[in-house]
C-alpha cells in the first residue's frame, strides 16, 4: 500500500484551496494514474528566464504546411517507434487504395466532408469525425469538400478504453459508433491500363499491387474488428463541479504506448471558489504530450489558433500560461475542441516540423514585468 506523506505547507485536497502565495505542481508517474506528489511552490515552475538546449515546449503552425492534395503526400510532424503524427490534405478522390501494414490509422477530420471507402464498406465523414482504420484495411478517401486531417499512425492497436466504475456508457454510448455496411462496388475506376492499384506501406516503404478487378468487393462481414466513425458531438465529457479532473478522464482511444483524448466544451469547476479551474502545473515524467487545436477558445493557452499543434516533451514543466489563468478566474465554461496525444516514448520532430515552428513559444510562460 502506498502511504502518502505530508510535509510542510500543503492543500488538504489536490487542486483545491492552495495555501496562500503558492502554486501547485503535480509530480506523478504513469501519467496521472501512478504514484504522485504534490509540490507547493512559491513560483510557477514554468517561470524560466531562458532555456538552452533542445528540450523545450514547442508549437507548430500546420496552416503553413504545403498542401499537396494527395493523402500519401502527408507531412509527418512528430514520430517515435510507436507512433507517427501527420497532417494530410485530400482535395480530390484518391485514385488508388491504401493499406497500412505498419499500424492503425486514426484520422481526425479538421475540415471537409466526404466518404471513406474500405474493405468493409463506406462511411460518410464530416468535420469533427474520428475515423479509425485498423492495420491492414484497404481504404481511400473520396472528399466532397477539401479535407484536412490529423493522422495518428499507431504501431499498437488503438481501441476504446475501458471505463471501469464509470460504466460502459461513459463519455459516449458505444451504440453511437458507426461501422461500414458493404454497398457493392466502390467508386474507384480502373486506370488507363484497366487496373486497380493498392499502395501497401510496410516499414515505411510503399509496394504497389495491381488487380484486374476492384479489390473493394466485400459483400458481407461479421466480427469484432472493423473501421469506425465517431464524431466529437457524440462525446459527453465527464465533469466535476468541485475538482479539476486530469486529462486522462477525457480519453477517447488508447494503444499500449499512447492515449488519445478529446477536450470539449464543458462547465468549469464553479462549485467551489477555491477549486482550480485551469490545468495544474506538471512535469511530464513518463509521457510526451501533444495537442492539436481544432476549434474554439483554448482556455489554458493564448496565441493559439485552430490548426496549430503544441508539443510538451518529457522532462520539462508546463501548465496554464499567465494570461489564460487570469481569464479563467471569471470564466464559467470552456469553449474548445482539441485532440491530445500522449506517448510513452519520446517523440522527435520530423523534417516538416522545422519550418513551421513558432520558435518563441517557450517564452509564453514568462512572467510579464513592468
Amino acid at each position: 500500500m502506498d502511504i502518502p506523506y505530508v510535509r510542510g505547507k500543503v492543500a488538504a485536497q489536490a487542486h483545491v484551496a492552495l495555501p496562500e502565495g503558492t502554486v501547485e505542481e503535480e509530480y506523478a508517474r504513469d501519467g496521472f494514474a501512478g504514484r504522485y506528489a504534490h509540490l507547493y511552490r512559491t513560483r510557477a515552475p514554468v517561470a524560466w528566464s531562458r532555456i538552452e538546449g533542445p528540450l523545450r515546449p514547442r508549437a507548430f503552425d500546420t496552416r503553413e504546411l504545403p498542401r499537396p492534395g494527395d493523402y500519401l503526400g502527408r507531412a509527418a510532424l512528430l514520430e517515435n517507434a510507436d507512433l507517427r503524427l501527420h497532417v494530410a490534405t485530400v482535395d480530390a478522390p484518391m485514385p488508388y487504395l491504401f493499406r497500412n501494414a505498419d499500424g492503425d490509422e486514426l484520422l481526425f477530420v479538421h475540415a471537409g466532408a466526404g466518404r471513406l471507402e474500405t474493405d468493409f464498406g463506406p462511411l460518410a465523414y464530416r468535420a469533427g469525425d474520428y475515423l479509425l482504420v485498423p492495420r491492414g484495411t484497404a481504404h481511400r478517401l473520396v472528399p466532397t469538400a477539401a479535407t484536412r486531417l490529423l493522422v495518428v499512425e499507431s504501431a499498437g492497436e488503438l481501441r476504446v478504453p475501458e471505463r471501469g466504475l464509470l460504466g460502459q456508457h461513459a463519455l459516449f454510448d458505444p451504440a453511437v459508433i458507426e461501422v461500414p455496411t458493404p454497398s457493392g462496388r466502390s467508386t474507384l475506376a480502373a486506370d488507363a491500363a484497366g487496373e486497380w492499384q493498392v499502395a501497401v506501406q510496410r516499414e515505411g516503404e510503399l509496394t504497389r499491387v495491381f488487380y484486374r478487378h476492384d479489390p473493394l468487393d466485400t459483400v458481407g462481414w461479421k466480427g469484432t474488428l472493423a473501421p469506425l466513425r465517431l464524431n466529437v458531438a457524440d462525446i459527453r465529457p465527464v465533469l466535476s463541479e468541485r475538482y479539476h479532473l486530469p486529462p486522462t478522464a477525457h480519453a477517447t482511444f488508447a494503444a499500449p504506448a499512447a492515449v488519445v483524448c478529446t477536450f470539449l466544451p464543458r462547465p468549469l469547476e464553479t462549485g467551489d471558489p477555491q477549486a482550480l479551474r485551469v490545468p495544474f502545473y506538471h512535469a511530464n515524467i513518463d509521457y510526451d504530450e501533444v495537442l492539436f487545436y481544432h476549434r474554439g477558445q483554448f482556455f489554458s493557452r493564448t496565441g493559439i489558433a485552430p490548426g496549430m499543434v503544441t508539443f510538451h516533451p518529457q522532462g520539462i514543466h508546463h501548465g496554464p500560461q499567465p494570461r489564460a489563468a487570469e481569464r479563467a478566474a471569471t470564466a464559467t465554461r470552456t469553449d474548445e475542441i482539441a485532440v491530445m496525444i500522449d506517448t510513452r516514448r519520446p517523440l522527435r520532430p520530423a523534417a516538416a516540423a522545422t519550418p513551421i515552428e513558432r520558435p518563441d513559444y517557450w517564452k509564453s510562460w514568462q512572467e510579464e514585468r513592468p
